[in-house]
């Protein structure tokens, strides 16, 4: 039997936080999804940074499994699990290199209502 050869990878952790549910999930370069986890998959109130904690730290364990080399993370939104998941990344010892922050930003808003006559 071959042995196989254990690859060093290098992901991408997405942390998309709405108002209502903070999702992590972990990707290769390419865009590959390996493994996903939010709040609601462990029977969590959504909208706590309880829930984003418990799900950032299970994307975590399977990363390390993988012997990554380096990972980016890559946050979206303005939710509350934000902060508490970029917070748990930096202390579990996985090496991350870049941060990005893809927020929406408004340019200029919506257009107002047309002026009432009366």
């Amino acid at each position: 039997m071959k042995r196989e050869k254990i690859k060093d990878y290098k992901m991408i952790i997405h942390i998309q936080s709405s108002l209502n549910n903070t999702i992590v999930t972990g990707t290769d370069i390419h865009g590959k999804v390996f493994f996903w986890s939010s709040g609601q998959t462990y029977g969590l109130r959504r909208t706590t940074p309880y829930a984003a904690l418990i799900a950032t730290i299970n994307v975590i364990l399977r990363i390390k499994k993988k012997r990554t080399k380096f990972v980016k993370v890559i946050i979206r939104g303005i939710g509350s699990g934000r902060d508490i998941s970029l917070r748990t990344i930096s202390r579990s010892g996985v090496p991350f290199r870049f941060v990005f922050d893809t927020t929406f930003m408004p340019h200029n808003g919506c257009r107002p209502p047309k002026r009432r006559r009366l």
